[in-house]
């Protein structure tokens, strides 16, 4: 074999390890996504922005909170068509998995009425969610629904990130909390805290195609 054949195939075999990588790091994230939904959902001292939505239309209806999140998912991404975002793997992969991952880890973590084990549920709850939201933009491999909805109306309208999706959880919490979902104090810190622990988490678990070139 040719020294360059010999490079070509180091290069292939590499590139197959690292979409065995992704491919692992983007389905755990998504997992544990869903388990940090359920943390906070069983602390009842409320939900993240989203779920605040997906819990008070899941108390209104008989589906559960998992088939509220993919159905809203799937509602978001028809929302795609008109401001042209193309989703990934990794935006179909959100909207089925966590849907499922979360009926899940709600079926076998129980109800808690001491406030330390609901602090302690929501602080693990929100810390898991910023990992779990490292994990799956680090792949590089598509946005979930919600982010690709909010990068596409700050490109169509102009606007500032911060503007465009503070407006759209604030119309998703006031929707779902006059459904009946649980907004409280949880649900203030998560949104003060999520960003500078994505943050965080995101240098070491990006292995998209960036990352790739620094191998």
């Amino acid at each position: 074999m040719t020294e360059d054949g010999s490079v070509h195939q180091i290069r292939r075999v590499a590139t197959g390890r690292r979409l065995g990588r992704r491919l692992t790091q983007l389905y755990a994230g998504l997992v544990l996504y869903g388990l940090s939904m359920a943390l906070m959902v069983r602390s009842e001292l409320g939900n993240m922005p989203w779920d605040v939505f997906h819990q008070g239309v899941a108390r209104s209806t008989p589906w559960s909170l998992g088939t509220i999140t993919v159905l809203t998912g799937l509602v978001v991404l028809l929302l795609w068509i008109p401001l042209r975002e193309r989703p990934g793997l990794g935006t179909v992969s959100n909207v089925l998995v966590i849907g499922i991952a979360v009926d899940l880890w709600l079926a076998v973590i129980p109800r808690v009425d001491e406030l330390w084990l609901q602090l302690l549920l929501v602080s693990s709850g929100i810390v898991l969610n910023g990992v779990a939201t490292a994990a799956y933009i680090g792949v590089r491999m598509g946005p979930g629904p919600r982010d690709g909805l909010m990068t596409g109306l700050v490109r169509r309208t102009g606007g500032s990130v911060r503007l465009v999706r503070t407006g759209i959880e604030v119309v998703v919490v006031a929707a779902g909390w006059l459904l009946g979902g649980t907004l409280g104090v949880a649900t203030v810190v998560y949104a003060l805290a999520i960003g500078p622990l994505t943050q965080r988490f995101l240098g070491p678990l990006t292995v998209g195609p960036r990352a790739a070139s620094q191998d």
